[in-house]
C-alpha cells in the first residue's frame, strides 16, 4: 500500500490558523497563571464527577459537529479524513484554550471502544455506536479484568453460554473505569473452556442497563471512585451484540489494549507535568534549588521524548504499519514518567505535599496517590516488560505451565 502524501507545511499552517480561530470562538484562552488539575484519577463526589463528564460530552459534540472530533478517521467512518499531523496541530492549539477538562471514561469511549467497534463491528453495530461514541452521545467502559485475571487477562473466568439467539453471562469484572456512568461495556467472556485460554474467548457489546448487571464503585486511596467492580448474574445478551467471531475475543482484546497503550503513551495531559511543576516552583521560590532544577529537566526531557515517540507512531501509521509491541514500550515509559513527576512534585513542594498550606499546591497529592495505578492499568509493568523482552528483544519466552493446556484443566 502506498502511504498517503504528507500535508505541506503551508497546509498545516492554514489548518492551524483555522482551528485557532474556531477554538477562540468557542473557548476562553487558558491563562498562564491558571492552576490546572493534576489528578491522575478523579477524586470528585459522584454528582460533581457526573457533571464533569457531562461538560466533556458537550465539548465532544461541539468539536465533532465542527469536523474536529475524529480528524484521522476516514470520512465514510464519520471522521474528517485528515492526517495524524493535522491531529497533532489541533491538539497543540487546543492546549492554548480552557477546555472543560477530561475524564478517563470519555477517553476510553472515543479512543479505545470506538476504534474497536470500527475494526470488528458489524455494519449494524458500527451504525449503532461509532458516531455516538465519537460524538460523546454514548459512553462505554471496558469489562476486561477480573479478581483472578488481571495481569493474566486470558485466564478470565466470566462465562457466556449460548442459548438460542442469546448468550447468558455469569461472572465478575473489576477495575472498570467509569462503569457507573457508562451506557455500554466492551465485555470479554469465556465461551469455550475446552480449548487453551486464549482461544476460548468471545467479545460482546453490553448495554449496562441490562437486567442482572450490578455496578459497584470502588473507593481508591486518592479518594475517588473511578474504578468499579461489575457483577453479571444471568445477564442475557443477544447474539447481534457479539463483537467479532465466536472464539475471536482475544484478537478483539489485543486490539483494544493496543489502542489503550498507544493512547496512554501519547497522553501528556493526564496528571501533572512540567508546566505545572515549573509554575509552582517559581511561586514557591524553588527555581534555584539544584535538585529541583535537575528533576524539572528530567521531566521536560521525558515529555519531549513522549512527544517524539507519539509523532513516530503517527508517521508509522501513515506509512501503513502499526507500532505493535512498541506500544508496550510507550506505556511502560509513560508510567515511569508519571512516577518521575511525583518525585519532582515532592522536591518542589516539600512538606506542602502532605500538609495543605492553602495555596493550591496540595493538589499534587492527587497525582502522587494516583500515579501508581497506571503501573497496573492497561497491563501491568511486568506484563509490558515480558512483551518487550519476547517481541522486541527476541528473548526466549519464559516457561508457562498452562501452555497448550485447555483452560478447564489449568490449576487455579
Amino acid at each position: 500500500m502506498t502511504p498517503p502524501t504528507p500535508p505541506s507545511s503551508d497546509e498545516l499552517e492554514e489548518f492551524r490558523r483555522t482551528a485557532r480561530a474556531w477554538l477562540a470562538g468557542h473557548l476562553p484562552p487558558r491563562r498562564d497563571d491558571e492552576r490546572s488539575s493534576v489528578a491522575v484519577f478523579h477524586d470528585l463526589p459522584h454528582d460533581e464527577e457526573r457533571a464533569l463528564i457531562a461538560r466533556v460530552q458537550d465539548w465532544l459534540r461541539v468539536r465533532y459537529d465542527a469536523g474536529y472530533g475524529a480528524l484521522t478517521w476516514a470520512v465514510d467512518d464519520g471522521g474528517a479524513g485528515l492526517s495524524g499531523l493535522h491531529e497533532e496541530v489541533f491538539v497543540e492549539v487546543e492546549r492554548e484554550f480552557a477546555t472543560p477538562g477530561q475524564h478517563e471514561l470519555t477517553s476510553v469511549s472515543t479512543a479505545l471502544i470506538a476504534p474497536t467497534v470500527r475494526m470488528f463491528g458489524t455494519p449494524a453495530q458500527r451504525e449503532l455506536l461509532m458516531t455516538p461514541l465519537l460524538r460523546g452521545d454514548e459512553l462505554a467502559c471496558q469489562l476486561f479484568s477480573e479478581p483472578s485475571a488481571g495481569s493474566d487477562l486470558a485466564g478470565l473466568a466470566t462465562r457466556a453460554v449460548r442459548d438460542g439467539d442469546s448468550w447468558v453471562v455469569n461472572g465478575q469484572k473489576v477495575w472498570s473505569s467509569g462503569a457507573q456512568f457508562a451506557g455500554w461495556g466492551e465485555l470479554i467472556c469465556r465461551t469455550d473452556p475446552d480449548v487453551v485460554k486464549h482461544k476460548g474467548l468471545t467479545a460482546f457489546l453490553l448495554p449496562m442497563d441490562t437486567p442482572g448487571v450490578d455496578v459497584r464503585p470502588l473507593r481508591q486511596m486518592s479518594g475517588g471512585t473511578s474504578f468499579c467492580e461489575v457483577f453479571l448474574d444471568d445477564v442475557r445478551i443477544p447474539d447481534s451484540l457479539r463483537l467479532g467471531e465466536v472464539g475471536g475475543g482475544w484478537g478483539v482484546t489485543l486490539a483494544t489494549l493496543g489502542f489503550e497503550r498507544g493512547h496512554s503513551g501519547a497522553n501528556a495531559e493526564l496528571g501533572g507535568g512540567f508546566a505545572d511543576l515549573l509554575a509552582d516552583a517559581r511561586a514557591l521560590g524553588r527555581g534555584d534549588d539544584p535538585e529541583v532544577r535537575r528533576l524539572l529537566g528530567d521531566v521536560r526531557v521525558a515529555e519531549k521524548i513522549a512527544e517524539l515517540s507519539a509523532q513516530r507512531d503517527r508517521e508509522s501509521r501513515l506509512a501503513g504499519t502499526e507500532p505493535g509491541a512498541m506500544g508496550s514500550l510507550r506505556k511502560l515509559v509513560w508510567a515511569q514518567r508519571l512516577a518521575l513527576v511525583s518525585e519532582a512534585a515532592a522536591a518542589v513542594l516539600g512538606p506542602r505535599l502532605v500538609a495543605d498550606a492553602g495555596d493550591g499546591t496540595h493538589r499534587w497529592v492527587s497525582h502522587v496517590l494516583g500515579a501508581p495505578g497506571y503501573r497496573i492499568a492497561g497491563g501491568s509493568d511486568e506484563v509490558q516488560r515480558t512483551i518487550i523482552a519476547e517481541r522486541l528483544l527476541g528473548i526466549p519466552p519464559e516457561p508457562r505451565a498452562d501452555r497448550g493446556v485447555p483452560w478447564k484443566d489449568v490449576p487455579r
